[in-house]
């Protein structure tokens, strides 16, 4: 990690520390040695603060849409799971569940330029999985 790149918490304590944040500093315990005492970063509220270099970790932009396209997805997957359980139990739920799902759908291909279908939004598995009872 260099000065000027940007990294992210490893277990953020609060919401600052779940921000992107820039390094501005690397520490140095000692002049004649290349361990890293500590990485200082400057968060996007101004506020800066110093960890041990274990508790940091690089983080680009690219690494971010990786995240939340994975996290989209998933929550895509679970409110489409939501949906199917709720048309049993609450026809209105259903459709309000819906309603959140396309919301949804429609942010992540404004806004992460990610077109999902509802219907096939399941991992591949690697062969015939199945839970049903043979008949």
């Amino acid at each position: 990690m260099n000065p000027h790149e940007t990294a992210r918490v490893r277990r953020p304590r609060d919401a600052v520390e779940h921000r992107l944040g820039t390094v501005t500093d690397i520490i140095y315990p000692n002049p004649h040695t290349t361990y890293i005492g500590g990485i200082r970063l400057r968060f996007a509220t101004g506020e800066e603060r110093t960890y041990r270099p274990e508790a940091v970790v690089a983080c680009t932009r690219a690494d971010d849409h990786a995240a939340l396209v994975a996290a989209v997805t998933d929550t895509c997957r679970t409110l489409r799971d939501a949906c199917r359980i709720a048309h049993d139990y609450d026809g209105r739920l259903s459709g309000d569940i819906i309603d959140l799902l396309m919301a949804l759908l429609g942010v992540a291909e404004a806004r992460l330029g990610l077109t999902l279908d509802p219907a096939n939004l399941d991992p591949p598995t690697g062969g015939n999985e199945t839970d049903e009872v043979p008949s």
